[in-house]
């Protein structure tokens, strides 16, 4: 028995001697090209998911409907609330803007120039800025 062990002893300690010319022995350098095809496989996997996914969205662009504005069969009138927006005679609205649920019109009249800013959701005028020249 002793001449079994001392021969798996010496399998072993071969098994750890460094290769010539490298600090890693024969284990070392097996486990390595596992972990380098592994990741090899992993990047090549990745990368084709990612082109089959630009590839997906790609040739479905344009394929979904806007969905119809949905009516309040009851009252016959849209869900969303009127805003009404009072402005003096000979007023125009020369620019809006949304941002979020909040909407900017800017008015131009007799009078001058101003913005209102109206809260979309309520329906209600939360400000208006008058523009006056310097």
């Amino acid at each position: 028995m002793d001449s079994q062990n001392s021969e798996l002893t010496a399998e072993t300690e071969a098994g750890d001697e460094p290769i010539a010319g490298t600090v890693f022995n024969a284990r070392q350098v097996r486990l390595l090209k596992i972990a380098v095809i592994i990741m090899g496989i992993l990047l090549v996997g990745g990368f084709a998911f990612v082109m089959s996914a630009i590839v997906y969205q790609a040739s479905h662009l344009g394929q979904s409907e806007p969905e119809p504005v949905s009516l309040d069969r009851a009252a016959d009138r849209p869900l969303a609330p009127e805003i009404a927006l009072p402005v003096g005679s000979g007023t125009t609205v020369s620019g809006m803007t949304l941002d979020g649920r909040r909407m900017a019109v800017q008015l131009d009249g007799p009078n001058g120039s101003e913005i209102a800013v109206i809260d979309l959701g309520s329906g209600r005028v939360v400000s208006r800025i008058r523009l006056q020249a310097k």
